[in-house]
Parts: C-alpha cells; structure tokens; sequence
C-alpha cells in the first residue's frame, strides 16, 4: 500500500479555482472593449474589472494565510506562493489594461485595433484553460495538454503584439493615440506572458509531485 506524505487540504485547491474563475471574469469583461463603446460603458467595464481585481485579493491575501497558518501543505509552500501569486499577476495586468483605456479616453477611437482585440480573445482562452485545468492540480494528471496549449497561445500573443506594434506605427493613428494604446497593448502582452508563467509552475509542480 501506498501511503501520502502530504495531506489532501482542499483550502488550497478552492483558493486556485476561484482565482482561475476571476480570471476568467476578468477576460470576458476585457471582450467588451474589442466593440464599439460608449464613455459610459468603458467606465463600467474599468470598474468591473476594479471589482474583479479586488476580489482576487482577498483571495490571494486568503491563500497566503492559509500557507502560512498550516504546519503541511499538500505541495511545496514555495510553489503554492508562486502559483497564487502569478494568478494574480494575469489579473492586475489586465485590470490595468482597462483602466488606462478608460483614463486614457479610448472611447474616442471609433475602434480599438484589431490585433488588440485578437491579444483580448487569447487572454479568454488562456483564462478558461486555466479555469479547466486548476481542479485537476488535486490529482495531478491529464494536465500535460494544458500547459503545451498555454504555450502555444503564448507563442500566437507574441505575434500578435508584434503585429499590433506595426500597426500602431504604420501611421494611421494620431501619436498620441499611438502611445496611449501601445500601453494597453504592454499590459494585454504581459497578461498573456504571466499566463504562461502559471503554466510554467503548474508544471512544476506536477514534475515534483509524479
């Protein structure tokens, strides 16, 4: 028989669905911006994601607690700290990137590139890749698939930054326009980037644990 060193504690587990299922709140408020907007409805979206962000906190802030309040976690400390905090890196990364189209008056752009929009389509596939595979990190196994497409999605937000990037400096907006939305497009790559880093601890974490 087979005996666990580590206990099964599914505080933890809870805390990293409900992270991954903010992300994924997150994400499909971001779709929001890829259409026509009104002020009003940016703003709304902007304080939506203020919400979501806030709320992922707490659980953050909840998950720390619980590592630091129990005496054996179900894996290395260290890495439950890494993954909760690079959940949390996706999600102040595109908060961020809503709030400056809305401080930054984007509304006014009669629409947002189309390239940004596709940056916004890759972060809500990466968010319910991500919700998908959390509950499976109790068990580790059939997470394989996950992180190999959270790659590939990567790979495809690099090259949609990129063409983002000349599209932006190709002339068609105004430079002030141009700078405003490049900073938009710096906070949707590095959303994208910190997803990959989730994965990447995922992994990890799977390799230790097999």
């Amino acid at each position: 028989m087979r005996f666990k060193l580590r206990p099964s504690e599914d505080a933890f587990y809870d805390f990293f669905n409900q992270a991954a299922q903010n992300l994924v709140r997150g994400a499909e408020l971001l779709t929001g911006l890829t259409v026509v907007a009104s002020a009003e409805t940016i703003q709304s979206i902007s304080e939506g994601l203020q919400e979501v962000e806030h709320a992922n906190d707490d659980v953050t802030h909840a998950l720390y607690n619980k590592v630091n309040s129990t005496f054996i976690t179900p894996f290395d400390r260290e890495d439950i700290y890494r993954l909760g905090s690079g959940l949390d890196d996706v999600m102040d990364a595109m908060e961020s990137a809503g709030n400056l189209v809305y401080l930054y008056g984007l509304s006014e752009i009669p629409s947002l590139p189309r390239e940004m929009a596709e940056q916004i389509e890759t972060l809500n596939q990466l968010a319910r890749l991500t919700a998908e595979a959390m509950p499976k990190l109790k068990g580790m196994k059939g997470l394989e698939p996950y992180w190999i497409e959270v790659n590939r999605l990567e790979n495809e937000g690099d090259r949609q930054y990129r063409m983002l990037l000349v599209r932006l400096f190709s002339g068609e907006y105004e430079p002030l326009n141009v700078l405003k939305m490049k900073e938009v497009a710096d906070d949707l790559e590095e959303a994208i980037d910190a997803f990959e880093h989730v994965a990447n601890t995922v992994e990890t974490i799977a390799a230790k644990e097999s």
